[in-house]
């Protein structure tokens, strides 16, 4: 029997490598709309998150992408770091995010607009419905990394959360989290 060195690593507490790894940020400059104000303070340049992510070899039902979505714990006027969000382009498909570190929310919107939010802490896992848009949202003051795993078909719809947004907002004063309606 021949043994092979794995063609990923991950040790949880580090970050993916591999050949087949696709790596990406997301900017405030390219985030900014995704807040209830500007925060002129922050540096465009600010690294709001990063995805990294292994994508299956087809498209289509059976296969599995999987992937490490990692938050800072940045602020803008005091909302808290999120992720643009979105629904799946196929409703059928479903989702797990396993918190691996740090606190935060999981948002969920239904297809009517109502609006929930999960808490996220170190080894909670979180179950996504298909016909749900979500979004991860950093409350603490440490990294939010999570680990994603999803059929490799289900695809991002980020347009129709751009046509009927999330409806509420978290921030974060002090210690205290708090929501705003829109």
């Amino acid at each position: 029997m021949e043994i092979l060195d794995s063609k990923l690593f991950h040790d949880f507490h580090g970050t993916l490598t591999g050949q087949e790894v696709v790596t990406s940020q997301k900017l405030y400059k390219d985030a900014k709309g995704f807040y209830q104000s500007v925060d002129e303070s922050l540096d465009d340049n600010t690294i709001m998150y990063e995805v990294s992510c292994v994508n299956a070899s087809k498209k289509e039902e059976g296969y599995l992408n999987w992937g490490i979505s990692l938050l800072h714990p940045v602020y803008v006027n005091g909302e808290c770091n999120m992720t643009r969000g979105h629904f799946h382009e196929d409703l059928n498909c479903e989702e797990y995010y396993w918190c691996a570190s740090g606190t935060g929310l999981l948002m969920f919107m239904d297809e009517n607009g109502k609006t929930w939010c999960e808490k996220m802490k170190e080894g909670s896992l979180h179950h996504i419905n298909g016909h749900h848009a979500h979004r991860l949202i950093n409350t603490g003051n440490e990294d939010l990394k999570v680990i994603c795993v999803w059929n490799a078909n289900a695809g991002h719809d980020y347009q129709r959360v751009e046509q009927m947004p999330f409806n509420v907002r978290v921030f974060k004063k002090g210690e205290e989290i708090y929501t705003q309606k829109r």
